[in-house]
């Protein structure tokens, strides 16, 4: 999946510019990568935002950069810890015939069988590594839990088979697994004689 976001470049010098584009609604960043000098950029935070939350963080961001189209992947995202708000962007330009390497989220979906026996569906893997070309990225990958009873277990293994990507990720690696509730441990407080240190002879 490719989607286009409008950017402009910009100055690194003096690093007040930075605050002044925040200010302004705008995330400085940066583009590097396959036939592409470092370059700082900026764009529309908002504008950044919704193209996440509707496609995902491995959709291909296809960007002009002094006339020439340039296809890149978010490499990495900072934000502010207390608004939540974009501090800076990293883009890794692509090869679109080269595959790729990057982590995808796995999304359990369904209701376990052992769970509404009264086991606990526990998930033990939130993100697989998967290569493909930069356009076969998946979004997510989702696995349906359903048929999961007490004491079955989800591998990487147990992912289909898709001849768009490769899971790199070991294959032993468990997914999920319904297992019995936890047992409360009864504890019972002993009453106890206090004891008297250094009490005085009779």
């Amino acid at each position: 999946m490719s989607v286009s976001l409008e950017v402009s470049k910009r100055e690194v010098r003096p690093r007040s510019l930075r605050n002044k584009l925040r200010h302004e609604g705008k995330v400085p960043a940066i583009v590097y990568g396959y036939n592409v000098e470092s370059t700082p950029i900026s764009f529309d935070g908002q504008t950044f935002s919704k193209l996440l939350r509707e496609n995902g963080a491995n959709a291909v961001v296809t960007m002009d950069i002094d006339g020439n189209k340039v296809n890149t992947l978010v490499h990495k995202v900072q934000t502010n810890t207390f608004t939540n708000h974009f501090e800076h962007v990293e883009f890794l330009s692509v090869n679109m015939s080269e595959e790729t390497e990057v982590e995808t989220e796995i999304v359990l979906i369904g209701e376990a069988a052992g769970a509404k026996s009264g086991g606990v569906l526990a998930q033990n893997l939130y993100t697989v590594l998967v290569s493909a070309t930069p356009d076969n990225l998946p979004e997510r990958i989702e696995v349906d839990v359903t048929n999961l009873d007490l004491g079955d277990s989800i591998t990487v293994a147990d992912l289909p088979e898709n001849n768009e990507y490769k899971v790199v990720t070991d294959s032993e690696e468990q997914i999920a697994a319904v297992v019995a509730p936890a047992e409360e441990t009864e504890t019972t407080d002993v009453a106890s004689e206090p004891e008297v240190i250094g009490s005085p002879e009779e």
